[in-house]
């Protein structure tokens, strides 16, 4: 009964109030987690660290990765896992909150951009941070990584299809 409720009204219906309601409810939910996470998304990259002079920009893909790889298996882990983690709820609220943003490639694109200017940021004004591709990249992949096991059937049974 619960899921039949949210499918939506056939062609030429109307779905029912109660209906609209709650999909109006769920996506102030969803806006409200959504700025919760940028507040903790921003203050977890914008804050300056103390890296002892280690920090040192990375343009070319895969570089990053590749050091990773070489590291300890609980530091490879925390770089790569927190990178694809990082950006990865908006997988599933955006296409929650924007219909529009169901779509992959808008998401990755939209997702691409907000971390590259993350990023842009980190390495011009941050103290301790430095631009980082590698980190871009992981970024989108867990933002669609999210969106295909999670994002897309949420959003088309809060929003219809």
């Amino acid at each position: 009964m619960l899921v039949e409720m949210w499918q939506p009204a056939p062609p030429g219906e109307k779905a029912p109030w109660y209906v609209l309601v709650l999909r109006a409810f769920a996506v102030t939910i969803a806006l409200a987690v959504l700025g919760v996470f940028f507040y903790f998304a921003f203050r977890l990259t914008l804050t300056p660290v103390n890296d002892h002079g280690q920090a040192g920009g990375n343009l070319r893909p895969g570089r990053s990765l590749r050091f990773y790889m070489d590291q300890p298996t609980k530091e490879a882990f925390l770089q790569i896992g927190g990178n694809l983690a990082l950006l990865a709820p908006l997988g599933v609220l955006l296409p929650i909150v924007w219909t529009s943003l169901r779509g992959p490639l808008r998401l990755a694109l939209l997702t691409g951009a907000f971390s590259l200017a993350i990023e842009t940021v980190q390495g011009a004004v941050v103290m301790g941070r430095a631009f980082d591709i590698d980190d871009v990249i992981l970024n989108v992949a867990g933002v669609l990584i999210a969106y295909f096991l999670l994002g897309r059937r949420l959003s088309k049974k809060v929003r219809g299809s």
